[in-house]
């Protein structure tokens, strides 16, 4: 049973960055596509950045694009999103979510992804 474990999280001030890390124990993600998804306080989960197993780029929601990079490092068999200049908005637990099945990643549909992590817990303030 895979289990993906995501890393990385913290509080960090408005304009500061944080990269997380997706990995899963004793299993390499190379095969997996991977989306990165975010839950705020009472709000509804949303898919923010992807990257497939070998087809296609990464894929990135409106919101964070020019400022979320999503990238797999195959030596290690992880997945990484690096998010800059991170605003109070970008608080939120964020999840990776991993698929071997799917050709392409997607951030639209969560229900695409047969694991998840537990989450990190990313608190952008001053």
């Amino acid at each position: 049973q895979l289990q993906l474990v995501e890393s990385g999280g913290g509080l960090v001030q408005p304009g500061g960055s944080l990269t997380l890390s997706c990995a899963a124990s004793g299993f390499t993600l190379n095969y997996y596509a991977i989306g990165w998804f975010r839950q705020a306080p009472g709000k509804e989960r949303e898919g923010v950045a992807c990257i497939g197993s070998s087809l296609g780029d990464p894929s990135y929601a409106d919101i964070v694009k020019g400022r979320f990079t999503v990238f797999r490092d195959r030596t290690k068999g992880t997945v990484y999103v690096q998010m800059n200049n991170l605003q109070p908005e970008d608080t939120a637990v964020y999840y990776c979510a991993g698929d071997i099945t799917l050709d392409r990643c997607t951030v639209s549909t969560a229900g695409a992804y047969d694991y998840w992590g537990q989450g990190t817990e990313v608190t952008v303030s001053s």
